[in-house]
């Protein structure tokens, strides 16, 4: 009689115990994931004040040269001014940020985009050698950028895919693990080129 009950005792206790490290298991695949995309985000972050930091320099240049176009330089200042502090306290959790962010910073490439090509207008600006260093480090900057947003969004899509699927969706739901948001395109007239008439 002892030696039936103990045997379901212990096959119960097993069963408890492998429930418990299953448990254990979702939940530390789902914080690491979680960190995996966070730290994706933050280098967006990176790339993104640098970006910022490199805007100013290159208007400043370009004010010699462009004095009769201030409304596409002052358009480039509140872009980035926009954009940075859209950028300053937004976390990839956060849906109403993201959004924000994307929008600010699509706005910023658009205005980065005509102040490049009413810059073709002005020979002596593009062989001025400051503006071509601003400009490749720009350049540069904008490429680290999208690698970075494509890693995010790998990272994301991972997270949110094991998040979603059974049966680790009720982990997520049971410690509240929300879904993380794509960096995308917010307005689809971004993806247009931009458009140079003389």
């Amino acid at each position: 009689m002892f030696g039936a009950v103990t045997i379901i005792l212990i096959i119960i206790a097993v069963i408890a115990f492998g429930a418990i490290f299953w448990v254990m298991g979702a939940y530390n695949g789902l914080v690491k994931h979680r960190n995996r995309y966070k730290n994706a985000f933050a280098q967006i972050d990176v790339q993104l004040k640098r970006r910022h930091d490199l805007i100013p320099n290159l208007v400043e240049v370009a004010k010699k040269y462009m004095s009769h176009e201030r409304e596409t330089l002052e358009a480039v200042i509140a872009a980035r001014n926009s954009a940075e502090g859209a950028r300053k306290g937004v976390s990839p959790d956060n849906e109403g940020g993201m959004k924000a962010l994307m929008a600010a910073e699509g706005g910023l490439g658009a205005s980065l985009g005509r102040l490049f090509a009413v810059s073709e207008g002005y020979p002596d600006l593009k062989a001025n050698q400051n503006m071509m260093q601003l400009s490749e480090e720009l350049t540069s900057t904008e490429n680290k950028v999208g690698f970075s947003r494509q890693a995010y969004n790998d990272a994301v899509t991972l997270y949110n895919t094991k998040r979603e699927t059974f049966p680790t969706n009720m982990i997520a739901g049971m410690f509240n693990f929300g879904e993380a948001v794509l960096f995308e395109v917010s307005d689809p007239g971004e993806r247009e080129a931009v458009k140079v008439e003389f």
